[in-house]
Parts: C-alpha cells; sequence; structure tokens
C-alpha cells in the first residue's frame, strides 16, 4: 500500500482530506517530519485560510523548500485548495502581495464576480488528457473561495471552471497536481479523483525508497 504524507503546518480542517485519503486506498500520515514525508509515497499539501497565513505556517516547517524538492524531482504532489494557490508565484489579497513558492508564473487574485466567495458546487471543463478528471470529467465539485488563478501555467494541463468569469480550477504538471475545490468534500467525484491520484504513483511503479 502506497504511503501518502499530509503535510501539517497548522493549517485547520485537515481531518477530511485525511480520511478522505486513506479512503482512496493509502496509508496516511499527518506530518511535517523531514524524514518521514522522504519516506513517503506521495505529498498532499492542504489550503484553508488566507494565502499569507498558509504562506507563514508553510515556511515555518520548511514546507516551501519540501514542495519545491518534490516538484523538482517529479514525486508525487497535490495541493488542496490554497494548496493549489501557493504554488503560484504571488498572491494577491486585500490589497496585500505574499510571494508564493513559485512552481508556476502567475498571480492568485480576487475572484471577478457578482457573489463572493464562490461557495458550492461548480462543474468542470477538463481537457480530454487529463488523468486527474479520468472517469469524472462531467461531474460537479465542491468550491469554498473568494481568490482564485485566471491562467493556467503553460505546458501543463489545466482545467477551469466559471463563477462571475472563468478561473484555474486545477493544475496537471507531470506528477505535480493541484486542486482548487475540495475533493474531500466532494462526495463520489472527489473520491475517485484522489483514488485517481493514488493509482497514478501506485500502478506506475513509482513507489519511493
Amino acid at each position: 500500500m502506497s504511503t501518502v504524507a499530509v503535510l501539517d503546518y497548522g493549517a485547520g480542517n485537515v481531518r477530511s482530506a485525511v480520511r478522505a485519503v486513506a479512503a482512496a486506498g493509502a496509508e496516511v500520515v499527518l506530518t511535517a517530519d523531514r524524514d518521514v514525508i522522504d519516506a513517503a509515497d506521495g505529498l498532499l499539501v492542504p489550503g484553508v485560510g488566507a494565502y499569507s497565513a498558509v504562506m507563514t505556517g508553510l515556511k515555518r516547517v520548511g514546507g516551501d523548500e519540501l514542495i519545491r524538492s518534490w516538484h523538482d524531482n517529479q514525486r508525487p504532489l497535490l495541493g488542496i485548495c490554497v494548496g493549489l494557490q501557493v504554488f503560484f508565484a504571488r498572491g494577491e489579497e486585500h490589497g496585500e502581495k505574499t510571494e508564493g513558492i513559485g512552481l508556476w508564473p502567475g498571480a492568485v487574485t480576487a475572484l471577478e464576480a457578482p457573489v463572493v466567495p464562490h461557495m458550492g458546487w461548480s462543474q468542470v471543463s477538463a481537457p480530454k488528457t487529463s488523468r486527474m478528471f479520468a472517469g469524472i470529467a462531467d461531474e460537479r465539485f465542491y468550491f469554498v473561495h473568494s481568490y482564485a488563478a485566471a491562467e493556467a501555467p503553460s505546458n501543463t494541463v489545466a482545467t477551469t471552471a466559471s463563477h462571475g468569469s472563468s478561473f484555474i480550477a486545477a493544475v496537471e504538471d507531470g506528477t505535480t497536481w493541484a486542486a482548487q475545490f475540495h475533493p474531500e468534500k466532494s462526495a463520489e467525484a472527489g473520491a475517485r479523483l484522489l483514488r485517481n491520484w493514488v493509482d497514478s504513483f501506485s500502478r506506475a511503479g513509482l513507489t519511493h525508497h
């Protein structure tokens, strides 16, 4: 069985993500211990709250360097909600600019929509080449956010959704995947997405030891 480390940097409300990844068929450990994370097969970065607070928490445990290392070494990485947002170069909230981890260029900015936050179920538009949305390309997923990336990083498989305007709902960049919505709160479609992620490194023989 593959092991997934859920990065513990003080983010609230991660228990549902831990349970959902376990249900997807992985052994899950919530940790910030570098050795434990290095020994895992996949790394999940949860994200709840403000961009700047998430970056502060990540830096406190060296999570920013860990995430860059996993991305650069093409090890299976999944960011959720603000966990997707911090993969971009910067976030802009309430007039404050915060430097992100910078796996991808571009900024996360306020949603241009009549009603914010975007809260509830929305359909996504996934490319046919998406592995993340295999079997669930026409499903709806649960979003809770006021900010989003408007432009997809180049050379990635990007999935969009709309709320007032189009925004990035998910990104697949090799073994780095990220979702703006919450798969752990997205019923069977979200469960299937997490299984797709776990299967992507369980079956590919990418298990790391």
